[in-house]
């Protein structure tokens, strides 16, 4: 089923000459063997209707219409925006030629007939392929030079994220150094042990302790020494004699 507010479909629709030999009674009869053809007998001969597709209020949308007349079979059908002219003309005139295989026998037909109908088809139908290969071969070398930029693109980004990697562990390695040689700048120990040593030194030394001289005993810098001390005192550890 067609969704509602599509657009209207153009109708289109070609002629083939064939002479009456039988009745139209026969040709209808021969034709109603195929079940979901609508068929019906008018003035001029015998209607054919094959509905494929109706929109929401039921209207037929995508159809075509056979009238077998005495000296000629047309063809109408439509064609909808989202479909190519010559593919729809192609696929109403496979449906035409199937029909003409069953009315075969009460319809002289003239094989050059069918055959032209068929190759100017065919060479619309190569004509409108044609164009599609150019437009797609024109999108696809659009895509071409867009993955070859991409690939630009990419070979530039991996480039710089070697050189920041680089980079990146050139800075680890100066970072580390800097540790190791602030590791040395404090003594080599931790600051836990530091201040354990200080209050062992202090009571060792009746309370009191020489910065200068616990520096140089434990080889850490005099200002650590200050720091750790300080930090014991204002966390109660210890308590400044005035």
């Amino acid at each position: 089923m067609v969704e509602d507010g599509a657009p209207e479909p153009k109708v289109d629709g070609f002629r083939m000459t064939a002479k009456l030999t039988g009745k139209f009674s026969d040709v209808a009869k021969a034709l109603s063997t195929i079940s979901f053809l609508k068929i019906a007998k008018e003035k001029e001969g015998v209607g054919v209707a094959y509905v494929e597709s109706r929109s929401i209020d039921k209207t037929p949308y995508l159809f075509s219409m056979m009238k077998f007349k005495k000296d000629e079979i047309e063809a109408i059908y439509t064609v909808p925006s989202n479909v190519s002219p010559t593919k729809r003309k192609l696929d109403v005139l496979r449906y035409l030629l199937n029909m003409i295989t069953l009315i075969e026998p009460h319809y002289a037909i003239d094989n050059k007939v069918v055959y032209q109908l068929v190759e100017e088809t065919m060479r619309q139908m190569e004509d409108y392929t044609s164009g599609d290969y150019k437009s797609l071969y024109k999108e696809y070398d659009q895509l071409k030079r867009e993955v070859e930029n991409l690939r630009r693109s990419s070979m530039i980004y991996r480039n710089q994220v070697k050189s920041l990697s680089k980079e990146n562990y050139e800075l680890k390695n100066e970072n580390d150094e800097y540790k190791v040689r602030f590791e040395k700048l404090r003594g080599g120990i931790s600051d836990s042990v530091l201040s354990t040593r200080i209050q062992n030194w202090i009571m060792d030394h009746n309370g009191s302790i020489n910065i200068v001289e616990f520096a140089k005993y434990n080889r850490v810098p005099e200002a650590r020494v200050e720091d750790v001390l300080n930090r014991l005192v204002r966390q109660g550890y210890l308590e400044q004699i005035q």
